[in-house]
């Protein structure tokens, strides 16, 4: 890999691991157990200061290391984390996230203009490291029998932060011409020996001491920010005829399982504890070749058994090694792709289904029954092959949801209001495209429902409401389509005042009387707004009618339910894919056209009583368009027609065509611009013949068919004899 994409894959990495610190950060504040929340974002902040290291990334490994100095008193216990830190850390989130976009737009130069907006968060931040910590306790020296390794010597038996070096010389040491006491006197250079045992529990009887002969070790305190390597290097001449044990402060025992958790090279058990700093190269290799002559001895036991790791440490790097080696297995049976690759293949799979379809036809045109079974077999294969190709693009909704997170937590602050966000189907599945598309259409509902529908805290207490409002997003399958339905627990829609603006404003007539669910629909209409007061977030009568346009340019539809004082409900249904769906051909005045095979029920004959645009289906009153007058087709009709029924959400309707030509797979061709305005079409296909059929826009069929039998019946009844 070149560095330009290890460049690429370091900013992509760094957008997943501000994403999760996201999460995090917005989680923290709704539980009390918040050690692994508090964690993960830590990792998040020492990960993409240490990657950018790599890349001399300097002005991002300065901010992420203040922040992660704050993060790290926060794990601590030294700061506690409140609603006004939470909002702090959130906004040095989104200046990372700016520095890394800066990165990927020239990283060449560093955006100074970026890179100032930092300062003011720098200065919050170093507010929060202004306290230094208490001073350590005092410690004495003593002199006197052997005390326990792990022990921190201090007046009162107390335990303090301080290294713990357990020596021991050998008895030759003398000889070689060294003193004891000149290791110990280096010491100093580098730290502070705050106490010290004399051990003397191998001194012989005055009578039979040898005076070359060292029988002396001692237990030390050592205060000092040198790492355990350095301290070990202090008895480099000495270490071959030594007993040497250095033991961490128990600060940095936590420090080492934070930094062992952190890791994620799969190395062996020796190599992680050494590359974390618990263990020296020394300590390892001597454990190695204790290991040699007892092979059925596990290298952690031994380390523990000699003193070189406390067991903790010896656990968590265990942990940690059966996960990376887990994570690893699931890692290597995933791999990035390119979302143009995926469109590529998408578009080939969609040409190989019409070239399908054109060899099936002239295999049924020439009767030869051997090239019939090869196309039947090709067609199974090729739907096995458009289902596998569109399932790649598929992907779960919840990384859109997850985002309105941030903006409830946010929003609902800029508007003084308590709202708590509900998630909910976060793992139904949809087409890459449709979820890239809707997440604009759906942050102005989200906006909306907590500006217009939830209500301040007053106005809730005053109506026996919670004090918090609720707002839902869920999602989930139905019929061959995704709803999204975004839901609040607010005051609910005015339908009266709704409906005196759109008389005002000519959307409505006087006379003709609409039900709730026309009424609420007007607000979709440009231009509408019944708010009293123009805000940042809404108020201006731009926004829904967008929404509604978005929404219905990727073949879905969006309607509205509110009961006052209850709260409003917007549902938003859409194709799973805009690629390739299961159609169903059907004739009218010998013109063909695809209707999505999900969104039909059933097909029966035609039957209706003369001048009604409704049949008797099982009990049922279905009322039906009739496709040939829906589109004016011209030509006379078909002496045995037939009914297709229709179904979009909980509405049925039929409608009635010439003939039906049966199952066929449909590749969605766009219409032209010209086209955007034309009715009751939402596409186009081609046909094996290389025809081009219409793809029908069932919402707007049933819909026509409901409002057709409506104004039928509403005719009748004016007719009526007084």
């Amino acid at each position: 890999m070149n560095i330009d994409q290890a460049l690429h894959t370091f900013i992509a990495e760094s957008r997943e691991l501000l994403a999760d610190m996201e999460a995090a950060l917005l989680a923290v504040e709704q539980t009390d157990e918040r050690g692994e929340l508090l964690n993960a974002i830590f990792r998040a902040a020492h990960t993409i200061k240490g990657s950018a290291g790599l890349f001399n990334l300097e002005h991002i490994v300065a901010f992420t290391h203040v922040v992660e100095s704050v993060l790290d008193r926060v794990r601590a216990g030294k700061l506690s984390i409140d609603d006004t830190l939470v909002a702090l850390l959130l906004r040095c989130r989104d200046h990372v996230s700016a520095l890394i976009d800066a990165l990927d737009a020239d990283p060449t130069k560093v955006d100074e203009a970026v890179l100032a907006q930092g300062a003011p968060l720098l200065a919050e931040l170093r507010d929060y490291l202004g306290t230094t910590p208490a001073a350590a306790l005092p410690v004495q020296t003593t002199i006197g029998s052997p005390v326990d390794p792990v022990t921190r010597i201090t007046p009162d038996g107390a335990s303090t932060n301080h290294w713990h070096i357990s020596l021991r010389f050998g008895p030759n040491v003398l000889k070689d011409g060294l003193d004891p006491l000149s290791f110990i006197r280096y010491l100093e250079t580098i730290g502070h020996v705050a106490g010290a045992a004399i051990l003397t529990d191998t001194l012989p009887a005055a009578a039979d001491m040898d005076p070359e002969t060292c029988y002396l070790g001692f237990e030390l305190a050592f205060s000092s920010q040198a790492d355990k390597a350095t301290i070990e290097s202090v008895f480099e001449f000495v270490r071959a005829d030594c007993k040497l044990r250095i033991l961490p402060p128990h600060s940095l025992v936590s420090e080492y399982v934070d930094l062992i958790s952190q890791q994620d090279n799969p190395a062996r058990l020796g190599e992680m504890l050494v590359s974390c700093g618990t263990l020296t190269k020394k300590e390892l290799d001597n454990a190695i070749q204790i290991q040699t002559t007892s092979p059925d001895k596990l290298i952690g036991n031994i380390l523990v058994d000699e003193g070189s790791v406390r067991p903790e440490v010896v656990d968590a790097a265990l942990a940690k090694q059966k996960q990376v080696r887990e994570s690893s297995a699931q890692e290597s049976r995933s791999i990035r792709v390119d979302a143009d690759k995926l469109d590529q293949l998408i578009n080939l799979v969609g040409e190989l289904i019409i070239a399908g379809a054109n060899v099936n036809q002239i295999a049924h045109r020439a009767r030869f029954t051997e090239l019939q079974e090869s196309t039947s077999k090709l067609t199974m294969l090729v739907e096995e092959v458009r289902d596998s190709a569109l399932q790649l693009r598929m992907v779960r909704i919840g990384a859109t949801f997850s985002r309105f997170q941030r903006v409830v937590h946010d929003v609902s602050r800029e508007l003084g209001k308590d709202i708590n966000l509900v998630i909910q189907g976060e793992d139904t599945e949809l087409d890459k495209t449709v979820v890239e598309k809707i997440g604009d259409p759906l942050m102005h509902l989200v906006r909306n429902a907590m500006d217009h529908g939830i209500e301040s805290a007053e106005q809730r207490a005053a109506s026996g409401k919670p004090v918090r409002g609720t707002l839902e997003l869920n999602a989930f399958h139905d019929s061959g389509s995704i709803v999204i339905t975004v839901k609040d627990d607010g005051g609910g829609l005015k339908r009266d005042r709704i409906l005196a603006k759109a008389r005002e404003r000519g959307l409505a007539d006087h006379d003709h009387a609409l039900s709730d669910s026309e009424v609420y629909s007007l607000i979709f209409e440009p231009g509408f707004s019944t708010a009293e007061q123009v805000t940042n977030l809404s108020g201006r009568g731009v926004g829904l009618d967008v929404v509604k346009r978005n929404i219905t340019a990727l073949r879905g539809t969006v309607e509205l339910s509110s009961a006052a004082g209850v709260g409003t409900t917007v549902t938003v249904r859409l194709p799973l894919t805009l690629a390739i769906i299961d159609g169903f051909l059907v004739e009218a005045a010998r013109s063909v056209f695809a209707i999505p095979l999900d969104m039909i029920e059933e097909c029966i004959a035609y039957s209706a009583e003369p001048g009604h645009n409704y049949t008797n289906l099982r009990g049922e009153v279905l009322p039906f368009i009739r496709l040939r007058d829906t589109l004016r087709l011209h030509g006379t009709s078909a002496r045995s027609q037939n009914i297709v029924v229709l179904k979009h959400g909980d509405q049925r309707a039929g409608l009635v065509v010439d003939r039906l030509l049966g199952e066929f797979q449909t590749v969605i061709k766009p219409l032209d611009a010209m086209f955007a305005n034309v009715k009751c079409i939402s596409g186009s296909t081609i046909l094996g013949s290389g025809e081009v059929a219409l793809i029908l826009d069932v919402p707007a069929l049933v819909q026509r068919a409901i409002q057709s039998e409506r104004k039928q019946g509403q005719l009748e009844r004016a007719l009526e004899p007084a």
